[in-house]
Formats: structure tokens, C-alpha cells, sequence
């Protein structure tokens, strides 16, 4: 089993709120001391913390329920019941969560250390007290706790990189990434060795630095399901910047002509491509 979850469905429910009270004062020596019930508490919101020490979704595989604290019920004197306590839910930075119903992004989780609340609690009924009027001094109804709904939503991270790596299987990803980074991802001569996306740290001067993501390899009919499918792209959605990564081991065409045709395939494309052999034999001397 991997270490690496990146999307899990989890069902949250906020508090209820706590009922009201319906309760009549009684003291010695105290004739018709009218009505005291105090309001019940309001339910604990469901939030969402973007915790910078957690990089997968792997603590949801299992715990896939969570609920907030109830309000309590009001009680006699006027005293009112305790808020439910907020249900705080740590996710990876990246995380966005969305209602499976509709689909709707609900929050995005790109900042590291932000809290967003997705589910309000319910609020407190209304205590007997509270409905007291000239011409009703005894009421005798309280008003319940507002009840709270599941909602079933679907978290999926987003890694957060300045530049990411595509390009096919065993195309020589994982060893720049490992090459440019103090990054050790799974390195071997056969498809299919990178099973989910690495992220390196490559430090190009003091104080300047940058992320790179190395993203599994992707082959044709992916989106039908051949080869580890196409649902990682996802992680691709927050890169400033993609480099393809292209295997020429085999190819008998001259370098020069290699990066030309490159060159006019960008144009082509309406892509910004500019290679020339400098640049790649200033690359393969920094490697």
C-alpha cells in the first residue's frame, strides 16, 4: 500500500444545536416566579487547517467520519447551554475540497497555516424565558436545537511546484530530478518506476530557490485507463512551469537538427520553445 494518498471522500457534519429550556422558577417564599429556561448552545463549525508538516491525504483512508460537538441544552436559571466545540481537520497545503453533490469547490487550501470553515453549527434554541410577554407571562414552549446535515466531501491535493516533469515512462525524470535535488526518488530501467509524483528542492543562489515535481510518466490511452491512468495530472493544475522530458538515447538524428525541429514544433504549437545546443550541454555540464 502507498504511502502517497492524494484523493479520499470523508463525510463531516457540524454540530447540532442545543434545545432550549423550558423550565419555571421555584424558590421558597417566591409566589409565580415566571418562566427562567435559558437557550441551548450553539453546535462546533467543521474547519479545515493547511498543517505545511503534512504531504499526503493518508490519515483519511481510515477515519473517513468526522462530526463536531453538540450544543448543550439550556437549563433552569437563565443559564445557557455550552457551545459545541469546532472540529478542526489538518489537511496538506494544496488540499481542495469539494461537495460531492455538486461539485462545487467548497475551500482551497493553498496557503500554508490558513483556516477555513466549511460547515457552520447549529444555532442554540430559544429558552421559554425568552418568549415572555405582557400577555403570556408563562409560556410554555421552547424552541429546539437547529439539527445539522451530512455533507459528503471530496478532498484531492494539488502539489505545489514551481516546475513540473512530464514526459513519457523511463524518460530520464526521476534521474534529473534526483540529479538537480537532494530528492532519492525510485530509480530503475523499466516503465512505470515513479507509482506517484516527488518533489525536490533545487537551490539556485542564496536565498533563491524553487520546487520541482517529478510527475509519473504518462502514456497513450491514459484517459481509458492504460498505464497508471491520468488522474495525476492533477498535480500539474499549480506549476508556473512545465519541462517535457524527452529520451533522444536512440535517436540518430544530429543534435542540431534535433533542437531545430524542436524549435519550429513549438512554433507550431504557439508554444514558447527556444533550444540550442549551449543550453543543453550547459545543462548536462551543471548535472
Amino acid at each position: 500500500m502507498s504511502n502517497f494518498v492524494d484523493h479520499v471522500k470523508i463525510t463531516c457534519k457540524a454540530g447540532n444545536g442545543g434545545n432550549g429550556s423550558l423550565s419555571f422558577h421555584r424558590e421558597k417564599f417566591v409566589q409565580a416566579g415566571g418562566p427562567d429556561g435559558g437557550d441551548g448552545g450553539n453546535g462546533g463549525d467543521i474547519c479545515f487547517y493547511a498543517d505545511p508538516n503534512m504531504h499526503t491525504l493518508l490519515d483519511f483512508r481510515f477515519h473517513r467520519k468526522f462530526q463536531a460537538e453538540n450544543g448543550v441544552d439550556g437549563s433552569a436559571n437563565r443559564c445557557t447551554g455550552k457551545r459545541g466545540e469546532n472540529l478542526i481537520i489538518k489537511v496538506p497545503v494544496g488540499t481542495v475540497i469539494r461537495d460531492e453533490d455538486t461539485g462545487a469547490v467548497v475551500a482551497d487550501m493553498d496557503t500554508p497555516g490558513e483556516t477555513r470553515t466549511v460547515l457552520k453549527g447549529g444555532r442554540g434554541g430559544l429558552g421559554n424565558w425568552q418568549f415572555r410577554t405582557s400577555t403570556n407571562q408563562t409560556p410554555r414552549y421552547a424552541q429546539p436545537g437547529e439539527p445539522m446535515q451530512e455533507m459528503m466531501v471530496i478532498m484531492e491535493l494539488k502539489l505545489l511546484a514551481d516546475v513540473g516533469l512530464v514526459g513519457f515512462p523511463n524518460a530520464g525524470k526521476s534521474t534529473l530530478l534526483s540529479s538537480l535535488s537532494s530528492a532519492r526518488p525510485k530509480i530503475a530501467n523499466y516503465h512505470f518506476t515513479t507509482l506517484f509524483p516527488n518533489l525536490g528542492v533545487i537551490y539556485v543562489d542564496e536565498g533563491v530557490s524553487f520546487v520541482m515535481a517529478d510527475i509519473p510518466g504518462i502514456i497513450e490511452g491514459a484517459a481509458e485507463g492504460a498505464g497508471l491512468g491520468h488522474d495525476f495530472l492533477r498535480h500539474m493544475d499549480r506549476c508556473r512551469l512545465l519541462v517535457h522530458v524527452v529520451d533522444v538515447s536512440g535517436c540518430n538524428v544530429p543534435l542540431a537538427e534535433l533542437c531545430k525541429a524542436m524549435d519550429a514544433k513549438g512554433q507550431e504549437m504557439g508554444l514558447s520553445i527556444r533550444v540550442q545546443r549551449e543550453d543543453i550541454f550547459e545543462a548536462m555540464h551543471r548535472i
